[in-house]
C-alpha cells in the first residue's frame, strides 16, 4: 500500500475532500462563466437592442463552456507542474545551502524552531539532530521558511481532469432550460434557479467535505456566484 492510499484511508478522505479545492474551483468558475453569457445576453435583449433566441444561446454558452473549461484544466495542469518544479529546484538549492554553510543553516533553523514554540534548548538539540539528515532538514526548511508543502502527491494530471470535470458537469447548470424551452423571460428565470440549484449543491458539497458550518458554506458560495452573475447582467444592460 502506497503513502497516499494510506493517508486516505486512516484518515478516511474521500475523493470529494482530496481534490475539494478543483472540485470547488472548477464547478463554481463553471456556474458563473456560463451564467455569464445567459445573464449577458439576457440584458442585453431588456433593452430591445439584440433579439437573440435560445439557438444562439446555447451555441455561445457551449462554446463559451467547453472552451473554458478545456482552458481550465490545462491551466491547472500547467499550475501543478510548474509548482512541482518550483519545489524540486528550491529544495536542491537548500541542500546545497546545507552542504555548503551547515552553521548558518542549523542556526537559522534554530531560530525557526523557536518561532514554532520550542524553548531555546529544546530548538538548539533538534537543530543539531537535523544537520545531521540533510534531506529532512531541506524539508523542514521548506515548509517552515518558504511555505511550501511537497507536492510529490499530487497529480497534476488529475487534478486538471477534475477541474475540468467539475467545471463542465456544474457549468452545464444555467442552461438547461434552455434545452427545454424557447428563450423567453420565463426561460431566463429558469436558468437563475438551475444556477442557483447549482451553486447550493457545490456548496453543499464543500460543507460535506469540510465539517464548516453549513450556513457559512452556502452564503459564501451563492454570494460569489450571485455578485458575478449580477455583474454580468449590469454589463448586458450597459452594452444594450
Amino acid at each position: 500500500m502506497d503513502w497516499a492510499q494510506h493517508r486516505r484511508e486512516a484518515h478516511q478522505l474521500g475523493r470529494s475532500q482530496e481534490f475539494l479545492r478543483q472540485i470547488v474551483y472548477g464547478g463554481n468558475d463553471g456556474i458563473v462563466t456560463t451564467f455569464a453569457i445567459v445573464a449577458g445576453f439576457a440584458g442585453a435583449q431588456a433593452e430591445g437592442v439584440a433579439q437573440i433566441g435560445g439557438l444562439a444561446v446555447l451555441i455561445f454558452g457551449l462554446a463559451n463552456l467547453f472552451a473554458d473549461g478545456v482552458s481550465m484544466g490545462l491551466g491547472e495542469f500547467l499550475s501543478g507542474r510548474a509548482q512541482h518544479d518550483l519545489y524540486r529546484a528550491r529544495r536542491e538549492m537548500e541542500l546545497r545551502e546545507i552542504a555548503e554553510n551547515p552553521q548558518q543553516e542549523r542556526a537559522e533553523l534554530e531560530v525557526i524552531l523557536c518561532q514554532r514554540g520550542l524553548n531555546p534548548v529544546e530548538a538548539h538539540a533538534a537543530a543539531e539532530i537535523m544537520i545531521n539528515h540533510p534531506p529532512i532538514m531541506a524539508d523542514l526548511m521548506m515548509t517552515y521558511e518558504f511555505g511550501m508543502h511537497d507536492p510529490a502527491e499530487e497529480n497534476p494530471a488529475i487534478n486538471g481532469l477534475f477541474t475540468f470535470c467539475s467545471f463542465i458537469l456544474f457549468g452545464a447548470a444555467p442552461l438547461v432550460p434552455y434545452f427545454l424551452y424557447p428563450a423567453t423571460t420565463g426561460t431566463f428565470i429558469g436558468s437563475i434557479c438551475t444556477s442557483l440549484a447549482a451553486l447550493m449543491a457545490l456548496g453543499l458539497l464543500r460543507w460535506s467535505a469540510t465539517g464548516e458550518r453549513l450556513l457559512r458554506s452556502l452564503t459564501e458560495t451563492l454570494a460569489v456566484g450571485t455578485t458575478c452573475a449580477v455583474v454580468a447582467y449590469v454589463v448586458g444592460l450597459l452594452v444594450g
